[in-house]
């Protein structure tokens, strides 16, 4: 039976996380916003330690890592406008296509004497969401755009902060030597996250480039950056991310390509996934599937589609947070993956 006093802090602690999540919900475009500058000062900072590594001046390491984080922002805008403005205008050709290529299916099953629906089916073929959703995109980019510079502004201040915040780090935590271990371990474990992450994401990207290229297929970069980002959502972003390259394919009526282009996509993810990931992040990094599904939904329900971009990231920050204190660490423990790696408990 449960003391009082224990009933009265695990309430305690239900209602303070109803609160948070609630805040975390109504200041969901603040929130997105903070996130974003955290995670990629995170994935900068493991750049800059190597540039002063290599005795650069930090001033002069800094301005660089910020020079590149502003051309790659102003060229992945421009490149993104300029590809869904043209992909917005031939979407109704591609609709035309993609449902004569669906007829031609038809047929050819009603030869094998199967009945089939044409009407019902072509009916069901309506690209006029995926058309909104497109145009919305392109009618928000510069609402996306001026997000995307508070982003960048708030990176720039984050990374000019790091040696000011390990001192405050050193004073905070002057006479507990042990928690300035952990939250130097929590960081490293962080960075190693987010710097592994992005370089697996920025390899299925460029090999879904290539391959795009190779085979002809519209508007390569575009398909590309959508391979980048959506290979941080697990399980499902792989899969999403291939479906408008395949259509694509299917469009141009080449079915060979199409067999390709799947198969391609379904070995760079599964290699990139499941064995260079692993590798390099190390298996003490594993979260638990269950909790991966979860925390999709969570964090989507929470932030928008941005959230399920965000959802491994963040349980992920909270797993290392957690598993970085002894009194916390059995929260880290439920979140992981025990089936790879031993338990150290």
């Amino acid at each position: 039976m449960l003391e009082k006093t224990n009933l009265k802090y695990y309430f305690f602690y239900i209602a303070t996380s109803v609160i948070i999540v609630a805040g975390f919900k109504a200041a969901s475009e603040v929130i997105i916003i903070l996130l974003l500058a955290i995670f990629i000062a995170s994935i900068l900072s493991a750049f800059l330690n190597f540039l002063t590594a290599k005795k650069i001046p930090k001033l002069l390491a800094y301005m660089i890592l910020i020079s590149v984080l502003a051309v790659l922002i102003l060229l992945l805008t421009y490149m993104l406008n300029s590809s869904l403005t043209n992909f917005a205008t031939n979407l109704p050709d591609y609709e035309q296509k993609i449902k004569d290529s669906i007829v031609l299916l038809i047929n050819y099953a009603q030869e094998f004497g199967f009945t089939v629906n044409k009407d019902e089916i072509l009916k069901a073929i309506n690209f006029s969401y995926f058309f909104k959703f497109t145009t919305d995109i392109i009618g928000n980019i510069g609402s996306i755009f001026s997000k995307a510079l508070l982003v960048f502004i708030g990176v720039a201040f984050i990374l000019s902060e790091t040696k000011v915040f390990e001192k405050k780090l050193k004073v905070i935590f002057n006479k507990d030597k042990t928690r300035l271990l952990n939250f130097r371990l929590f960081s490293q474990n962080l960075q190693k996250y987010f710097t592994v992450k992005t370089f697996t994401s920025f390899l299925t990207g460029s090999f879904i480039f290539i391959t795009l290229f190779f085979f002809n297929i519209d508007y390569p970069i575009l398909w590309a950056v959508v391979a980048f980002l959506f290979n941080f959502i697990p399980v499902v972003g792989s899969i999403v991310a291939a479906i408008p390259a395949v259509l694509l394919s299917l469009v141009a009526g080449d079915f060979e390509v199409t067999i390709w282009l799947i198969v391609i996509y379904m070995i760079v993810n599964i290699t990139i996934s499941n064995v260079l990931e692993p590798k390099f992040m190390g298996k003490e990094l594993g979260l638990s599937p269950m909790i991966i599904f979860f925390s999709l939904i969570f964090w989507g329900w929470i932030l928008g589609i941005v959230g399920m971009f965000l959802a491994v990231p963040i349980t992920m920050t909270l797993k290392i947070a957690f598993e970085s204190a002894n009194n916390t660490r059995w929260i880290g423990v439920l979140l992981s993956d025990l089936s790879r790696r031993n338990s150290r408990i």
